[in-house]
């Protein structure tokens, strides 16, 4: 619904388990205009594993992860 923004969803990662539990990649490619191709991609160059669930992100993987698609 894009009620969620993903700066949001990273901060209620820790406390939040089902946030938490979500795959990374899920979370990309639901965000508006990015696909498949545009998730893996900044996943592959950020260094983050297809199957990196949210709670499992460093803090230098989430500011990448930002910077890489936030405005």
């Amino acid at each position: 619904m894009g009620s969620l923004t993903l700066s949001d969803l990273l901060d209620q990662a820790d406390g939040n388990d089902t946030v938490g539990k979500m795959k990374v990649l899920a979370v990309l490619e639901s965000l508006p205009g990015v696909g498949k191709v545009r998730a893996r991609r900044a996943m592959e160059e950020i260094g983050i594993a297809d199957t990196r669930r949210v709670k499992g992100l460093g803090e230098q993987q989430r500011k990448s992860l930002l910077d890489a698609f936030s405005g």
